[in-house]
């Protein structure tokens, strides 16, 4: 369906209409010709039947491969959410670094404010 202006695309839109109108009209009028489309319709739907259950067949095996490969994945290393002992031990040690500065930190901040005084 290329159409160049709204107006062409118009009246393709309306011959459409009219075609299947006639076509219906047809079919409906002549009885070899209604079974002919009917048993024509049925084929073509039982073709895409058929098309359809392969693709979801298809579908499902990759799916199922997809899944097994994902749950077979060797996972991340599961860490406890305690920390460990030697977690601890670098833990405390940093706290005991960062304490030390606090303390240093205030010193200082005393001996300026002293010279600040003086």
């Amino acid at each position: 369906m290329n159409s160049d202006t709204p107006l062409q695309l118009l009246q393709q839109t309306f011959h459409v209409g009219i075609g299947v109108s006639a076509s219906i009209l047809e079919t409906l009028q002549d009885p070899q010709k209604r079974n002919q489309t009917l048993s024509q319709l049925q084929q073509e739907i039982s073709q895409k039947i058929e098309e359809w259950a392969k693709k979801g067949e298809t579908t499902e095996q990759e799916a199922r491969i997809f899944v097994e490969q994902w749950l077979n994945q060797p996972s991340p290393s599961k860490t406890s959410p305690y920390p460990t002992t030697s977690t601890k031990a670098s833990v405390n040690q940093e706290i005991q670094q960062l304490t030390e500065k606090i303390i240093s930190l205030r010193e200082e901040i005393e001996t300026l404010r002293q010279k600040k005084k003086s």
